[in-house]
């Protein structure tokens, strides 16, 4: 009986969350041009209903739950749709470009926060959002690092602003450059941030461009596995600091490796195994990125419920400072390389 009260309690927030999901899709696809992902949709819906009720106890559980335990099943389900062996077919190429970039978002990223005073969860999720995947990456990292509503959502709004910049902004360049589709989809695959948009750049420029920035975009996902297993062992460094400052006794017992390790990045990582060496139908490897999808719109619905704009702007503009020069950076550093190394 405990059990069935325990699950009945997180229903009424789970059930709102997953509302909030249908219609963010719902929107997002009465979209004459695909811009905006549902997750992006769902985070603002959930953002403008706390702006006028502010989610009860009744909620509260639920919402935790589906923001937090969900969220990390939804990135398990994730790798299935997901190939290891499309880091080799895309090239050595495309992984050269995406170091130079990983490491101009969080080694140049964190001396921006710190120059900007950003807290380093929310500097480092602006960072993941830009050089990773976008929500995605923000997503998988921010249960590790215990990162608050207010940061992830900051982190989000930031990265898509700068994305639909970009959707615009790519094509225009890539035609002034000169790029080939093979260039322009290496480009606009490791520069510009989420999927959606990196479709929508990518297409608008060519179909060939198209199918090759989004191949590069996938194998830009993978990069999630070493980040989210780095950034948890530095939130663990961090706590152990904190804790043996307290003159805590059991410092060694409580951050021992088994209580801080990402086990669900494991799932992940074992589901993209399984898709890789073809084990998943293609049928049920689409089906379970779609309800992954879903489940982080949900989980992105039920943030964006505990997050308010009042909150959000206690941050002031520095955050969206940071996201424009990491952005930026990256655009440059990635065409940068392109050129050394004679692609363009």
């Amino acid at each position: 009986m405990d059990t069935i009260k325990k699950y009945a309690a997180l229903l009424p927030g789970f059930v709102i969350a997953l509302a909030i999901a249908a219609i963010a899709k719902v929107i997002e696809g009465l979209l004459p041009v695909h811009l905006i992902g549902a997750s992006v949709i769902a985070l603002f819906l959930g953002m403008i209903i706390n702006n006028f009720w502010k989610p009860t106890e009744l909620f509260a559980k639920g919402l935790s739950f589906t923001s937090k335990k969900i969220l990390k099943f939804a990135i398990i389900l994730l790798g299935a749709s997901l190939n290891i062996k499309m880091v080799l077919e895309v090239g050595k190429m495309s992984l050269c470009v995406m170091v130079f970039t990983l490491f101009t978002c969080f080694g140049i990223g964190h001396f921006v926060g710190k120059a900007l005073k950003i807290n380093w969860k929310l500097s480092n999720l602006i960072s993941a959002g830009t050089g990773i995947c976008g929500g995605s990456a923000i997503a998988a990292i921010s249960p590790v690092i215990d990162a608050d509503d207010t940061d992830i959502a900051y982190a989000m709004s930031a990265t898509f602003l700068f994305d639909m910049a970009m959707i615009v902004l790519f094509p225009i360049m890539g035609q002034a450059m000169g790029l080939s589709d093979m260039a322009y989809g290496l480009w606009a695959g490791t520069a510009v941030n989420d999927t959606s948009s990196v479709v929508a750049a990518g297409y608008a420029f060519s179909e060939a461009a198209g199918d090759f920035a989004t191949m590069v975009k996938l194998t830009r996902t993978l990069s999630i596995i070493p980040t989210v297993i780095i950034f948890a062992l530095i939130n663990a460094h961090i706590k152990k600091k904190e804790a043996m400052g307290t003159g805590s006794e059991n410092v060694k017992a409580k951050f021992n490796i088994a209580k801080i390790f990402p086990w669900f990045i494991l799932g992940f990582l074992a589901l993209t195994a399984v898709n890789s060496f073809g084990f998943i139908p293609a049928a049920a490897s689409s089906g379970m990125k779609e309800l992954s999808k879903f489940l982080m719109v949900s989980a992105l619905a039920a943030i964006g419920l505990n997050t308010s704009f009042k909150d959000m702007k206690k941050s002031g503009f520095a955050p969206m400072l940071h996201g424009f020069i990491i952005s930026l950076l990256v655009v440059i550093v990635a065409i940068a390389v392109e050129y050394f190394m004679g692609i363009v």
